[in-house]
């Protein structure tokens, strides 16, 4: 995990904007990749990093270093990411845009096979993510995608291990459930 020296942070507590702009550097790419992963929306995921790094600023004078800097920047962003998710998620109608699917179905006609491909493992994980549940998906996210071991992500999530462990088992066993619904209507042609 990615760590920034204590001097920095007590610059950028301080108001130091330079000092701060280091800290965005470092943490930015791993900010945005957990609110996507976690929102699932490009859009979204922007607004929820810059939500995030001002939620971070307004909190780096609280920053007590009983912690790695690292973990306490991917406390902050998945428990807003979550948040923000939550809250658009109930304001969300689902509604289809028929031109939009047309226009997408017509673009896609034009791509090559291989970029097609790498679109549909991407949409197919993505979608598999959607349906987790916000606290499976999290933990989901930090293993797999960020790399985070168990206690790391204990940490980060400020949860016990074993609540790790066993909401990474639940959100495998809902993947590979949802894996198998889809086989099972490829079989079929649903």
């Amino acid at each position: 995990m990615r760590d920034i020296s204590k001097e920095t942070i007590e610059k950028a507590a301080s108001g130091d904007m330079a000092a701060f702009e280091e800290i965005y550097k470092t943490f930015s790419s791993t900010v945005y990749t957990i609110a996507f992963n976690i929102t699932r929306d490009h859009h979204d995921a922007e607004e929820t990093t810059q939500d995030i790094f001002v939620k971070v600023f307004g909190k780096l004078k609280d920053f007590k270093f009983e912690s790695a800097f690292g973990t306490w920047i991917y406390r902050v962003a998945v428990n807003t990411a979550i948040n923000i998710y939550n809250g658009r998620l109930r304001r969300r109608q689902k509604t289809v845009n028929l031109d939009e699917a047309g226009d997408m179905i017509d673009a896609s006609a034009e791509m090559p096979a291989d970029a097609l491909e790498r679109e549909g493992a991407k949409t197919e994980v993505a979608d598999m993510l959607k349906n987790l549940r916000p606290e499976h998906r999290s933990c989901i996210v930090l293993r797999e995608i960020e790399g985070l071991d168990y206690r790391e992500i204990a940490a980060v999530l400020r949860i016990p291990l074993n609540t790790v462990r066993s909401r990474l088992k639940r959100a495998r066993e809902a993947l590979m459930d949802h894996r198998k619904q889809i086989s099972k209507g490829a079989r079929y042609g649903l």
